[in-house]
């Protein structure tokens, strides 16, 4: 049975970029991209950050902060790191068939939210891939105006 991803949520971008500024990168994405700083996104301590609404569904994640940081659960295991994230159907599901799979994967509870959990594993040229329930995270917009 394939896991029954739903749709794209976001893609994780490291901003780590020496004299640039958070206010530098927000300059770009909305004033010369036009894209829309979700204020909505929680602190995270340790790591700065900003999320970029794509309209209705889709976000850009920056991520800064120390490497590796405090979520991290080994060499090349941060949720940090440059990723793209996809939302699933069912994540208890997901997590059943990454284990009949045999699948290299690990979890990060809580990070986000209290009830939320995210899957972690990487493709076969090594790009990190992100899985996590649908309609948990402020991606799409509908979740955006709820939570607000």
């Amino acid at each position: 049975m394939a896991i029954k991803v739903l749709e794209i949520h976001h893609h994780g971008i490291r901003i780590d970029a020496g004299e640039k500024t958070i206010e530098d990168l927000k300059n770009f994405y909305t004033g010369v991209l036009g894209l829309e700083h979700d204020t909505g996104r929680p602190d995270i301590p340790g790591i700065p950050g900003m999320w970029i609404n794509i309209g209705e569904v889709g976000q850009i994640h920056l991520i800064g902060g120390d490497l590796p940081s405090r979520f991290a659960q080994g060499p090349d295991k941060d949720p940090t790191l440059p990723h793209v994230a996809l939302a699933v159907e069912n994540i208890v599901e997901t997590k059943a068939e990454l284990d009949r799979l045999g699948a290299d994967y690990w979890s990060l509870k809580g990070a986000t939210g209290p009830d939320a959990e995210q899957l972690f594993l990487k493709d076969p040229c090594g790009n990190m891939v992100e899985l996590h329930q649908y309609d948990k995270c402020r991606c799409r917009l509908k979740s955006r105006v709820k939570a607000a």
